[in-house]
């Protein structure tokens, strides 16, 4: 029976989407998410979120907010669905952080925005903002903590959602002749440093990871 590796934990039903197929899985967090107390400005207005772990951390330290005033811009469709579940108004989910910054700096030249993130956050969006003269305020809300473990089975597929993520899975283990499964493509290129054996779902959804896993191995 063929194997995969998930390096999330998954839901019921997203590890029956892999039994169902005839699969065996086994699941763990290769990151641990620790969310920081901070103090937010006063006059937020346009917010940006690149994970859902940023929603949640935004929203465990600020319960009593007049949430129809905000503006989201986020990345991926489970950061837009949980901003969306908890009453935001989304302007624009894109891809990639880079397609955000695109849409935020050709459409919006002249808002300030804050951009809610954690301590170890990729470059490519305030880069381009601070490019682009965009007017905007980092605030690191949570911490990014890397839970590796080492696994002596080789198993035929890995599912990676996030690049530290697979810095966590290759810190103790070999990528040998596994098919690495990313959610994107900054995932992918942090994978392609250990191996080329890697493949990108079609949406940054984690079913869309397991969907892309079984086809791959079918």
């Amino acid at each position: 029976m063929k194997s995969i590796l998930s390096t999330k934990k998954l839901t019921s039903a997203q590890k029956n989407l892999i039994l169902g197929a005839g699969f065996s899985v086994v699941e763990y967090d290769a990151i641990q998410i620790e969310f920081l107390d901070v103090e937010f400005p006063k006059n937020l207005e346009n917010l940006i979120f690149t994970s859902k772990n940023g929603v949640q951390a935004f929203l465990k330290t600020q319960p009593d907010l007049n949430i129809e005033t905000f503006s989201c811009f986020c990345v991926g469709s489970k950061t837009e669905s949980s901003l969306i579940k908890k009453g935001f108004k989304v302007v624009k989910t894109a891809q990639n952080a880079a397609d955000l910054a695109d849409f935020i700096v050709k459409n919006y030249k002249n808002a300030h925005f804050s951009f809610f993130c954690s301590a170890i956050r990729r470059d490519e969006l305030p880069e381009h903002l601070t490019k682009n003269q965009i007017s905007f305020e980092e605030i690191v809300c949570y911490k990014t903590k890397s839970n590796p473990q080492e696994f002596k089975k080789e198993f035929d597929a890995v599912l990676f959602f996030s690049p530290s993520g697979v810095q966590s899975f290759s810190a103790v283990n070999h990528f040998k002749n596994m098919l690495s499964v990313c959610i994107g493509n900054t995932t992918a290129a942090e994978v392609q440093k250990h191996t080329q054996n890697v493949t990108v779902a079609n949406a940054t959804t984690i079913e869309s990871v397991i969907a892309r896993a079984v086809k791959a191995l079918n």
